[in-house]
């Protein structure tokens, strides 16, 4: 694959292109390694790239690769604003970059960590239990877990289609999708407790935001929503001012928040409302800039048999490999125009959100 494109064939490469970036801009380079091994037996990290002095009250972190294979875009758009403003001058504000958070995903091709664990549903809050599926969930395990390994003649799409349709579409989401604590090796598995990154990232991200006033947080996501348009989601609840700024700065139309039913769903431990509540920042502003790729039954039919391939198949066997292929295309389509319209639309959101920074509300805060 060429350099000059910022897409990257696996998880090596874009760490190397991420890491050359930062040091390239001369930001302050971390690496915090997992207890996992890559596909080679290769050193898996979560690596941080922040920037030098500049205004610390007022921080951008862009943070990709939560969920796995999802990297690729989220490391493609990262590599792409460091070469960026390697050639023109960065923003005027304090940049934190994460690169990698499940690096294990990244590199196994695999949307969930060294635990099966999606760690997007394993920030749960103070309080909250480890435990209990959404309703409908354990109906569909047979359907969405089977113990065996991947086929090619698999009839998951006509099936999920019949249960779509008689159960509805958001029943059937919210009860697959929502996050689940019952089933270790199924889909959305949310953990016994808190996974790698939840431990990680307390110290990530914790004294680099120490004293900052505002943080706006773009966490960067694929697969959910029209090919090549991106949605801001949001898992907690806004203040009116906190509303009124991203309408000022994103558009009324350009993200969605944690009650809202057109695209998403309601899910449990997701990383948004953990920072919020984290107090970091005197005004913590986070958001899911989820890209969409394909539609939802043909990502979902993907999920599913890398999962089966990773639980019940071996790793050197065609099956696995067709299914791992079929999940990096699914979350980081290959065709050229889908690239091209991603990155120009993260490119905005990354503007829009430092302009946010910038010029914030009109009030104090």
């Amino acid at each position: 694959m060429s350099d000059s494109t910022p897409f990257s064939a696996d998880y090596a490469a874009a760490r190397q292109r991420f890491r050359e970036g930062a040091e390239r801009l001369q930001w302050k380079l971390e690496q915090w390694p997992i207890d996992a091994v890559g596909p080679s037996g290769e050193e898996l990290t979560i690596d941080v790239a922040c920037s030098g002095p500049a205004d610390s009250t007022r921080v951008l972190v862009i943070s990709s690769g939560l969920h796995g294979v999802e990297g690729f875009l989220g490391s493609a758009l990262q590599v792409d604003l460091l070469r960026s403003w390697a050639r023109q001058a960065p923003p005027p504000v304090k940049c934190l970059f994460l690169h990698g958070i499940n690096p294990f995903g990244f590199a196994w091709l695999r949307r969930f960590d060294e635990q099966n664990v999606d760690p997007n549903r394993n920030f749960l809050l103070a309080g909250q239990a480890y435990e209990g599926a959404p309703p409908g969930y354990a109906e569909l395990d047979g359907l969405l877990n089977p113990r065996y390994p991947p086929s090619r003649w698999d009839a998951f799409l006509p099936r999920a289609a019949y249960v779509r349709l008689r159960r509805g579409s958001a029943a059937v989401r919210q009860a697959v999708a929502a996050g689940q604590y019952e089933f270790p090796q199924g889909l959305f598995y949310g953990g016994a407790g808190p996974g790698t990154a939840h431990r990680l990232l307390p110290r990530l991200l914790e004294p680099p935001l120490r004293g900052s006033q505002r943080v706006v947080h773009l966490d960067l996501h694929t697969g959910l929503g029209p090919s090549g348009h991106c949605k801001l989601l949001l898992d907690y609840p806004l203040d009116p001012r906190q509303h009124a700024w991203f309408t000022r700065h994103f558009g009324a139309g350009a993200f969605e928040t944690h009650d809202a039913a057109r695209t998403a769903y309601q899910t449990r431990g997701g990383l948004g409302q953990w920072c919020v509540a984290q107090n970091w920042s005197a005004d913590y502003l986070y958001a899911c800039a989820e890209f969409g790729t394909y539609g939802p039954l043909r990502v979902l039919a993907g999920l599913r048999a890398e999962n089966q391939a990773h639980h019940w198949g071996r790793p050197e066997d065609p099956g696995t490999q067709r299914a791992k292929r079929r999940l990096k295309e699914l979350f980081c389509p290959s065709a050229g125009r889908w690239r091209q319209a991603v990155l120009e639309r993260g490119r905005v959101i990354v503007e829009q959100a430092v302009r946010g920074l910038v010029e914030g509300d009109g009030n104090s805060l």
